[in-house]
């Protein structure tokens, strides 16, 4: 049970990921807390949040109500504040730091204020922790596959905020501070099924960059329960990487058409975009261990990781081109995520 009577901190806590982790958290299963703090800069969707739980009366399927209104506590700011994140920083137990400035294109023509949230985020959660009295057990942030073998603004400030989170270890040493890196999140907003599922309601074409790309898909509940698996049994400086499948995107596209007649059009890649991603390196294989269903990069830093890793459980780096779905499989995993009924 380790969220019981825990109080956690969940920054970017009004996005598709957040959402679902205080939807999750809230049901009790992993422990009733006793205060979740949602920290974002959007005024817009905390009220529309706010208002969703308040009308939450009754227990469902998927959320208990247990007294949400006393647990959820709704704050406005800004992770690349040092003010305004040191309160919520202090009163945590467990701070999961999903805020992220992720569109790929975007970070390219706007690489500073990447930097400024995507780095600067983080480092004002360890500067918090290391100057100010506070009682944080556990900082999980989460990262993607594109901070392996970086080429974009956003990959390369994730692979830094790995690193960051790493030495943390060594400077705040009452604190594990650890990672979870995935691919992408299905239906998670600003990605390609949206984009998909839209264009396809407006009679098309539904745009491709090229045929050869291939992306790590996870569903909304695998990417919780990857930071929920990684808070109950890491250790410090551990990355924390799910055994995923993936899809080829012109493959995606064709079983979202289906029947329809509409048109697809190929665009190139955009600023910054892979052909396909990596969820591990082959310089990271030597220190990739399994844990469970995971595997588990451990510290590049060897205060932390300790001893020798043993034989490793990899052969190749962990590249999306080879762990495609056929179109049988994908098409099973969209149906089974409601995505092709839109």
């Amino acid at each position: 049970m380790i969220f019981q009577d825990k109080t956690i901190l969940i920054t970017g806590g009004t996005g598709s990921l957040g959402k679902n982790l205080v939807r999750r958290i809230m049901t009790g299963k992993l422990g009733m807390p006793k205060k979740v703090t949602i920290f974002s800069r959007d005024e817009d969707k905390q009220y529309s949040m706010r208002l969703e739980w308040k009308n939450m009366k009754v227990a469902t399927d998927d959320v208990l109500y247990h007294n949400a209104e006393e647990i959820l506590d709704f704050r406005i700011g800004d992770v690349k504040d040092y003010e305004s994140m040191t309160r919520s920083v202090k009163e945590a137990e467990i701070v999961i730091h999903a805020a992220a400035l992720k569109q790929v294109p975007v970070c390219e023509y706007f690489p500073y204020e990447s930097v400024k949230t995507n780095l600067l985020g983080v480092q004002n959660i360890i500067h918090t922790i290391r100057e100010n009295e506070n009682r944080v057990e556990t900082v999980l942030a989460v990262s993607t596959d594109k901070a392996c073998k970086p080429i974009n603004v956003y990959g390369m400030c994730k692979a830094i905020q790995e690193r960051l989170i790493i030495e943390a270890n060594l400077r705040c040493p009452d604190t594990r501070f650890i990672c979870a890196r995935y691919g992408n999140v299905a239906a998670s907003r600003g990605s390609v099924i949206p984009l998909f599922q839209e264009q396809i309601r407006n009679g098309g074409p539904v745009t491709i960059t090229v045929r050869e790309m291939t992306r790590f898909l996870l569903t909304q509940d695998t990417a919780c329960n990857i930071i929920f698996d990684a808070i109950r049994f890491g250790k410090a400086g551990d990355i924390y990487i799910p055994d995923l499948h993936s899809a080829n995107i012109m493959d995606l596209a064709e079983i979202m058409i289906g029947d329809r007649k509409i048109d697809t059009e190929f665009i190139g890649i955009r600023p910054g975009e892979k052909i396909h991603e990596i969820l591990i390196s082959e310089e990271e294989i030597s220190r990739t261990i399994r844990r469970g269903n995971y595997y588990v990069i451990r510290p590049i830093l060897t205060e932390i990781r300790g001893g020798e890793i043993g034989k490793p459980v990899l052969t190749k780096e962990l590249s999306s081109a080879d762990w495609t779905m056929n179109k049988n499989e994908l098409k099973d995993f969209l149906e089974d995520e409601g995505l092709l009924d839109f």
